[in-house]
């Protein structure tokens, strides 16, 4: 692993850990938290943070429920349907981003094929979520659908279907089945599923910078806006460190959580 590790070291951490530490140096006035004053100061900057918080969690939402839902029919389910509904759910896997983003531009836009589709049956007053919160919302579920499918999944896979028989034996309904059998083998690929995801949204730029409103903004398209526009390193490299510290929570929160739950398999082994 050492020259991994390397990589890593030199390439990411180090620069990183340099980025951070200069945040704390501000021009003229030595060592101190004026950059970090400055953003939480600034109520567009405040906003821009709230708003990612807000699209994240609203997509991770979204995700785990259609994802659980889809995993769920996926794993339990003889319908013929299963092979194409698995084939539609890993799709996005295979499209880039800015192809998806365009796709759903054409497809939800004010004059997309669903505006003209509910047109053609009566249905007028269509709102579109294009350039607007929902728009990068959907876009960011199209986009992490596949990997939350596939974690699910793989926890289902160790739901044992005789359990799953016993319980319809002795009467148990299916909702008795997901709360008190399925739901508990599968908590830890529900906690992996949702800190990745949260990871990769919090950071996402692309389908947010598309299909997501002007104002606000993620802090991903606020902090190239505010390096490359407003000419103001200083500030963009702040809200960087911000970004990363949010995402170093989730991943501290993910790391905790399956050592921990590693731990507590193994313990009755010895």
């Amino acid at each position: 692993m050492a020259p991994a590790l390397l990589i890593m070291g030199v390439f990411i951490i180090v620069p990183a850990l340099i980025s951070v530490a200069g945040t704390f140096f501000i021009d003229g006035q030595g060592l101190g938290l004026g950059n970090y004053r400055d953003f939480f100061a600034n109520a567009q900057s405040v906003g821009n943070l709230a708003f990612t918080v807000e699209v994240t969690l609203a997509a991770l939402a979204a995700l785990l429920a259609i994802g659980l839902a889809i995993a769920l029919y996926l794993r339990f389910s003889q319908s013929r349907l299963v092979a194409a509904i698995q084939v539609l759910a890993l799709l996005p896997l295979f499209v880039p981003g800015i192809v998806a983003s365009f796709a759903l531009i054409r497809f939800l836009g004010p004059a997309g094929w669903l505006s003209i589709l509910l047109q053609a049956i009566g249905i007028d007053g269509y709102q579109t979520p294009y350039l607007h919160a929902s728009g990068a919302v959907i876009g960011l579920i199209w986009q992490q659908l596949p990997l939350t499918v596939l974690l699910l999944i793989a926890g289902l896979a160790q739901v044992s279907d005789r359990a799953i028989e016993a319980a319809r034996d002795v009467g148990a309904g299916h909702m008795t089945i997901f709360a008190h059998i399925v739901l508990p083998q599968m908590h830890r690929s529900i906690v992996v599923a949702a800190c990745l995801n949260a990871l990769d949204i919090f950071g996402s730029f692309t389908v947010p910078y598309i299909l997501g409103p002007a104002a606000p903004q993620m802090m991903s398209i606020y902090m190239q806006r505010t390096f490359s526009e407003l000419h103001r390193p200083g500030a963009a490299e702040t809200q960087a460190a911000i970004t990363f510290l949010v995402c170093m929570l989730i991943g501290a929160l993910y790391t905790v959580f399956v050592f921990r739950d590693a731990a507590n398999n193994a313990a009755p082994a010895r």
